[in-house]
Formats: structure tokens, sequence, C-alpha cells
């Protein structure tokens, strides 16, 4: 029997291709909109907060989910400002909050929750997260939103 007949039939090892872990083999990249939806809807599950945004982007907003194919993906990220590294973001958040609401407890809240969510959806260190309270909703207050009417029916 010949020597490439005896390696031919004796036991095979796989061939290891590439080297190391699979983890650190090319680059994973999480675009601003990505973290921005993520904030988003973590700070509006967070009781007290009314709304996101100033009362400018709320009313475009309205009126924008109005139009047909108007986006309502920009709804979820309606007051979030995200600035995206490769290991870290930074988010700046403009909340509207609920009336009678402790306003220091609720920015804790969401500071946390956006924190939370952030990290463990994209693995981004969050190294800040800044939130304005532009507005208070009052009880007796109708929303901007359901203020402005449909023009066509």
């Amino acid at each position: 029997m010949s020597e490439s007949q005896q390696q031919a039939e004796g036991p095979r090892t796989p061939v290891k291709r590439g080297g190391g872990d699979p983890a650190s083999r090319g680059r994973t990249t999480i675009a601003d909109g990505v973290v921005e939806k993520i904030a988003g809807l973590a700070a509006r599950d967070v009781v007290g907060v009314h709304a996101m945004g100033s009362g400018f982007a709320r009313t475009l907003g309205a009126v924008r989910d109005r139009v047909p194919g108007g986006g309502r993906s920009a709804t979820a990220t309606r007051g979030v400002k995200a600035e995206v590294g490769e290991v870290q973001t930074a988010l700046d958040l403009e909340i509207v909050v609920d009336y009678g609401v402790a306003i220091a407890d609720v920015a804790r809240s969401v500071r946390e929750n956006v924190i939370s969510a952030v990290e463990r959806m994209t693995g981004l260190e969050v190294v800040e997260v800044n939130i304005a309270v532009g507005d208070v909703k009052l009880p007796d207050e109708a929303d901007e939103e359901e203020e402005a009417e449909p023009r066509l029916q």
C-alpha cells in the first residue's frame, strides 16, 4: 500500500479554516437610527412620560402620520438623538411628562430603562443619556395629535 493510499484510508482530521473566535471575524455596525428607536421605545415605557419631542416635532409628526406612507417609524425616534461610535453611544432625549409626577424620578427611570435596553440589544456602552423636559401635560389639556383634525375624509 502506498503512502498516499494509507493517508486516504486513515482517519481524517477536519481542516480548520480561519482562526480565532467567529465573533472576531468581521465588524458589526449599528446605525444611529437603530439606537434612537430602541431608546425612544424604552423611554415611552416609563410611567410619567406622556410624549417624546418638542411641541413642534409632535405636531409635525401628527401631520406626517396622517399622510399615507408618512412613516410611523419616525414616531419611534421623535425626541431622540443618538451619536453612535464603534463601542459607545451617547443619547439626547426630549420628553413631555405628565403633570404631578416627580420629574427627577421620571428622568432617573427613563435613564435606567434606556441604558438597559440599548446596552442589552446593541452591546454598545451607553456613556450618557441627557434628558430635556420640554413640557408638562396638564390633565385638562388636549393632545396636539388629537387637535389636528384631518382636512380630508
